[in-house]
């Protein structure tokens, strides 16, 4: 028996220490396999379009020729912002989202 864990025979510690073993491999496929997904998001009605993968790494930006306006390049960067918050945010969600299916919604900061 563990000393200051009353109860916990060494059975159940070599249990526990499966689960946690087998959670670490489960949570490190899940995020390599994120991390290989891209999101992509557009802005504009399609005139700009911006791709980030799982780790909302920047991985492509697409803009139409016909929107490159030099009188007006705020809108132009107004549209990139765009499209990258929201791929980003896409990219977050799934993490999220796939994060809360393996812990079952346990509340753990900072694994992700």
């Amino acid at each position: 028996m563990a000393k200051g864990f009353p109860n916990m025979g060494g059975k159940n510690m070599n249990n526990m220490m499966k689960q946690v073993q087998k959670f670490q491999k489960d949570m490190e496929k899940m995020q390599e396999d994120l991390d290989k997904q891209e999101f992509e998001s557009t802005a504009g009605g399609g005139v700009v379009k911006a791709v980030v993968n799982g780790k909302q790494d920047l991985l492509k930006i697409e803009i139409d020729p016909d929107v490159v306006d030099p009188e007006d390049v705020e809108t132009l960067e107004d549209l990139i912002l765009a499209a990258v918050r929201d791929a980003m945010s896409l990219a977050r969600e799934k993490t999220e989202g796939e994060m809360s299916k393996l812990t079952g919604g346990l509340n753990m900061p900072g694994l992700f």
